[in-house]
């Protein structure tokens, strides 16, 4: 509004002299003309302005509600993970711890007849397993791969099971070591690798005392990997195959849990 009253004000002084009645004036008409329309496009651009103004800002705030539910949907994805991998470490410590017991109690036993303790986290054969030997036998080799499980070295500890495997095909302690390989896998949510090692010690130990296990770990797997109708096979079969152990009840827990839509 400024800018064009200096530039009618020069021409206004011009023509002031010149016309005597300004409302007859044909040149005062005109000049009003072109100020009602400038005005007039003065509140136009005004008004497009702030149409501008505010789609910019319903467009930043549009972003800024995008990038606030973005952020709490990786907060609750973060906090979920985390939760799940203290449940994941959580069951294999009490596993190994419970495991520990066993061999500490079968070790005070063996000590007072006169034979040698069992090799620590030695599961499923400890009363039938054969006396710890040197650092060259299998329970020696078996033990050093359990003490990294033990510590949540979970690679090292798959790759020395591996090795403890192929090294003594003939070993008792064959049936933990696949065992433990698939904890080792499913606690670091490798659930492929974790299927196929559950699955191997009911498939070439059957009589095992770790099949009763490997068959609840393995429907827990198939839960993970969201195979579903798998996963509630798996656990009716724990309970009609070891009925009464706690692999029976545990699966049955599981499938209570389980509805048609997901877990």
């Amino acid at each position: 509004m400024y800018a064009r009253a200096l530039w009618l004000a020069p021409v206004a002084a011009l023509l002031g002299g010149c016309a005597t009645n300004p409302a007859e004036d044909p040149v005062q008409i005109k000049l009003n003309d072109l100020d009602t329309r400038l005005g007039k496009v003065e509140r136009v651009v005004s008004n497009q302005s702030l149409v501008d103004l505010s789609r910019r800002l319903d467009t930043l705030e549009a972003q800024q509600r995008e990038l606030h539910g973005s952020t709490e949907l990786l907060q609750n994805g973060g906090e979920a993970l985390s939760k799940q991998q203290r449940a994941l470490y959580t069951d294999l410590n009490k596993r190994i711890t419970a495991l520990e017991a066993g061999a500490g109690a079968g070790a005070g036993a063996g000590a007072a007849a006169g034979a040698a303790p069992l090799a620590a986290g030695h599961a499923g054969s400890e009363e039938g397993g054969a006396p710890a030997g040197g650092s060259g036998t299998d329970q020696a080799v078996y033990a050093r791969a359990f003490e990294q499980l033990k510590g949540g070295e979970y690679r090292t500890a798959i790759t020395q099971f591996q090795g403890f495997m192929d090294r003594f095909p003939q070993s008792s302690l064959l049936d933990n070591a696949q065992y433990w390989i698939g904890e080792a896998y499913y606690v670091t949510r490798d659930y492929a690798r974790a299927a196929e090692a559950f699955r191997a010690v009911g498939e070439r130990w059957p009589t095992s005392r770790k099949a009763p296990d490997a068959l609840l770990k393995l429907g827990y797997t198939q839960v993970e990997q969201k195979h579903l109708t798998d996963a509630r096979a798996t656990l009716a079969q724990v309970a009609q195959r070891y009925p009464g152990t706690d692999a029976a009840r545990l699966a049955g827990e599981r499938l209570q849990k389980l509805t048609p839509e997901g877990r």
